[in-house]
């Protein structure tokens, strides 16, 4: 898979592709993650990439000659599956739809800023809007790093145990249940003498009676 990310602030998203679980997945060759800094597709002399908005109001819009710019420049190079900006008022981001953005092959991520972009470039160049939460921030660059942690995490050897990523929450539109680890007992405090027996079928049965009693307790409107 390969990531291309348009922003204005690309010192802001670099750091989460630098550590971890993301860094690993690019360093064996599982995802390429490219930056583009908007402000190097700029005719301005003082590499704006934004302007008052017509009509008056409150806040700068991201104008649409660099997005266009940048986006046709890459667009030359490969085809692209979806073409995405991050907005507080797109399809809030799920684990389906992680899943199936992990089956893609090329994707574009356009960060938001200021009061957001010019309506002509979501009309005509976006293929998917994404929000991360019912709440604004003050870029995409952090919206589009979670985007891809969802996305990168579930793609075939990123993970140590492939099936990690199948046991999680909301895979199933379930939480996942209570899990423990070693003490078997802490100040008194005890693990499920069901985990303890080995019998496998006992603890799959109890791992998922827990999971439905989680869900219903926290996110019932997940079972609806």
């Amino acid at each position: 898979m390969r990531i291309d990310i348009i922003t204005v602030l690309p010192e802001l998203i670099r750091s989460p592709f630098e550590a971890s679980i993301l860094k690993r997945a690019i360093d064996k060759g599982l995802v390429e993650v490219h930056f583009h800094n908007l402000r190097d597709y700029s005719t301005n002399k003082h590499k704006n990439v934004d302007d008052y908005q017509f009509g008056g109001g409150a806040g700068m819009v991201m104008s649409i000659e660099p997005i266009d710019a940048c986006i046709s420049k890459l667009k030359g190079e490969r085809d692209y599956d979806e073409v995405i900006y991050m907005t507080p008022d797109g399809e809030t981001l799920n684990q389906g739809m992680a899943n199936r953005m992990s089956l893609l092959k090329n994707i574009i991520i356009l960060c938001g800023h200021y009061k957001g972009v010019d309506q002509r470039v979501r009309d005509h160049f976006i293929t998917k809007e994404i929000s991360i939460g019912d709440f604004v921030l003050s870029g995409g660059e952090l919206a589009a790093a979670v985007v891809s942690d969802a996305i990168i995490r579930l793609i075939p050897g990123v993970l140590s145990n492939e099936t990690s990523a199948l046991t999680d929450s909301f895979q199933d539109n379930l939480l996942s249940p209570p899990i423990y680890t070693r003490p078997a007992e802490y100040k008194g405090w005890k693990v499920p003498d069901v985990l303890m027996s080995g019998h496998a079928a006992n603890i799959e049965k109890w791992r998922e009676d827990m999971a439905l009693e989680h869900t219903r307790n926290r996110r019932p409107d997940l079972l609806e």
